[in-house]
């Protein structure tokens, strides 16, 4: 299967508008927790999708205020596109009490249930089961949730991969896979790892459709998802789309590795050349006459709202220790009760 791309002489003002503050929002947001890092205020490590803004906004807009989506540790662009408070997330970075997970999670483990993101997690794959257990709860109570699982090229490997799709399509689930394919997990190249290098197929034997998109299209993002999630809401059987993407920072923390081995940099040179955030505005600008006035005063408004959601993180208190064990689970009785105090 060859990469798909979207075209449509239907371009709307403002659903780009809407795609682009997304993207500029996280791209804002993340290279304010870069510069932030190397003073160690924040808590945990951290997993910067600069570059890969345009899937993040993409999906969340596709999806309907019903629906669930969960993500993996790079999941800072998913909590600020579905719409998560900002200062729960700066506060979460630093580990304050005020924090979306109350400074437990850290930034691998944001979640923000009020707007459907269920959960983030840093071990890999480990939200594609947990993903499609809601969709099997959506299904028995015969509701018309949507559920999207989000999730790197690394965690195909899994098995857990192929078994929550076998699951999915034997139920005929109301789930959405969604890779993305930035081309490394870790260090480790797609084509190093497999010699079916098309992970949209991966589902295939199982009965599963798979489509590969272009990831660095946030309109290209949002047409595939939002057809997919209202042919699924439908009625329709799960599906995998690929959406290919590359990472600008480094796997890991605020800085750029370009001169790595393992960067491939012709790929790394077309990334740079095509920012998703680039592609928005220029449509903007050329088809709707979007000013830069326009872009100026988003720009403003979003660097004060991170602003002012690093001074609510700095001024926010530490967890007290007698928290710990709030919002846990233990049996008792021979059921799984939240412990006492939550």
């Amino acid at each position: 299967m060859n990469s798909t791309v979207l075209t449509s002489d239907e371009l709307n003002q403002e659903t780009l508008s809407r795609l682009y503050q997304a993207m500029l929002k996280i791209r804002l947001a993340e290279e304010k927790i870069a510069e932030i890092y190397p003073s160690d205020k924040i808590q945990s490590p951290i997993h910067l999708c600069i570059g890969q803004e345009a899937i993040s906004a993409g999906v969340c807009l596709a999806l309907g205020p019903q629906d669930h989506i969960y993500g993996t540790y790079r999941g800072h662009g998913l909590y600020i596109a579905r719409g998560g408070n900002l200062r729960k997330l700066f506060a979460e970075l630093y580990g304050k009490d005020t924090g979306c997970t109350r400074g437990k999670g850290g930034s691998m483990h944001v979640v923000a249930p009020e707007v459907g993101l269920m959960g983030c997690s840093a071990i890999v794959a480990s939200t594609i089961p947990v993903a499609t257990g809601d969709a099997l709860a959506s299904a028995l109570q015969g509701r018309v949730r949507v559920v999207a699982s989000v999730f790197g090229d690394g965690a195909v490997d899994e098995g857990v991969f192929f078994e929550s799709v076998n699951f999915a399509v034997l139920k005929k689930l109301p789930i959405l896979y969604i890779c993305e394919n930035n081309n490394y997990a870790v260090h480790s190249r797609v084509s190093d790892r497999h010699k079916q290098t098309e992970l949209s197929r991966y589902g295939e034997s199982l009965g599963l459709e798979g489509k590969r998109f272009e990831g660095n299209d946030a309109w290209v993002v949002y047409l595939a998802v939002k057809g997919a999630v209202e042919k699924i809401r439908s009625g329709g059987e799960p599906m995998l789309l690929e959406f290919t993407t590359y990472r600008i920072y480094e796997h890991v923390g605020p800085g750029r590795d370009h001169q790595e081995l393992y960067r491939e940099h012709e790929k790394l040179d077309d990334a740079l050349k095509n920012d998703p955030l680039l592609k928005i505005k220029s449509a903007l600008a050329k088809k709707f006459g979007v000013t830069e006035e326009s872009f100026g005063n988003w720009d403003k408004n979003f660097r004060k709202e991170v602003d002012e959601a690093v001074d609510f993180a700095e001024q926010s208190p530490f967890p007290e220790s007698s928290g710990l064990h709030d919002d846990l689970y233990k049996e008792r009785n021979g059921y799984h009760d939240l412990w006492p105090g939550a």
